[in-house]
C-alpha cells in the first residue's frame, strides 16, 4: 500500500487508471481484454506487429516451459518485438532504456478464463529511466494502443 501512496504522491498514479486496470496500474503495465483465445489473440498480435513493419525477435510460450519443468500455467505467451526507428530515440534520451528495449507484450489467460493483451506504458518505462520529457514516448504510446486496439477488436 506504501509503494501506491508513493506513486499517487509521485503523480504516477490516479484514480482514473487506478479504476481502469486496478491489480495493473501501479506497475506501468497496460492491459487491454481481448475478445479472442489465448492463442488466437497472440497470433493476431505477431501478425499486427508484422504488418507494421516491426522485427519479431522472439515467441516465448510459457506454459510450455512451465510443462517441460512438470508445472501448469494458464496460457501465457510473450512477444518480443520493435525496430531501431522507435528504440532508439528513447535510448538517446536515457541510454539505460535499452534494459527495457526492444518492446514486448504479453498475452495471458486469467483464472476467470478472460484474455488479456499487455505492454509497459511507454511513458512509465520513460519515467523509470529518467526521462519523462523524451519526445519518442508519444508515438511510441500511440503505435503501442494502435496494435492492441487492432488485436483486440472482434
Amino acid at each position: 500500500m506504501q509503494f501506491l501512496r508513493t506513486l499517487a504522491t509521485a503523480g504516477l498514479l490516479t484514480l482514473a487508471n487506478l479504476a481502469a486496470t486496478p491489480a495493473l496500474a501501479a506497475d506501468g503495465l497496460v492491459a487491454v481484454k481481448s475478445p479472442h483465445t489465448a492463442a488466437e489473440t497472440m497470433n493476431r498480435l505477431e501478425a499486427q506487429v508484422k504488418q507494421r513493419g516491426l522485427n519479431v525477435f522472439a515467441r516465448i510460450d510459457h506454459a510450455a516451459g512451465a510443462a517441460k519443468v512438470g508445472k501448469t500455467l494458464r496460457p501465457t505467451e510473450l512477444l518480443i518485438f520493435g525496430n531501431p526507428q522507435g528504440g532508439t530515440p528513447l535510448m538517446e534520451c536515457a541510454q539505460g532504456a535499452g534494459i527495457d528495449l526492444p518492446l514486448k507484450a504479453l498475452v495471458w489467460e486469467d483464472a476467470q478464463a478472460q484474455v488479456w493483451l499487455g505492454y509497459n506504458d511507454p511513458a512509465w518505462l520513460a519515467q523509470r529511466h529518467g526521462a519523462a520529457a523524451c519526445p519518442v514516448v508519444p508515438n511510441l504510446q500511440k503505435a503501442l494502443a494502435g496494435i492492441a486496439e487492432a488485436v483486440t477488436a472482434k
